[in-house]
């Protein structure tokens, strides 16, 4: 189970960040339904090449200050 819950509205802001840190990631790589916080970690930690760990602080820290433009 996911230690994080991102609810779609968040995603959108939150997917920008990570995009702007990660230029490599596709559109494709950063699909996200609500509910699949699960399979998102493991294919960012399959496409970044990081622990779950560290993808899980990323989003975390993404989310903390949603209305921040850092990651």
């Amino acid at each position: 189970m996911a230690e994080i819950s991102i609810s779609k509205e968040d995603w959108e802001r939150l997917k920008l960040k990570v995009r702007r840190k990660y230029r490599e990631l596709s559109e494709e790589d950063l699909a996200y339904e609500p509910g699949q916080e699960e399979q998102l970690i493991q294919h960012l930690m399959s496409r970044l090449r990081r622990s779950r760990e560290y993808v899980v602080f990323t989003l975390k820290k993404g989310l903390v200050n949603i209305d921040n433009n850092r990651l």
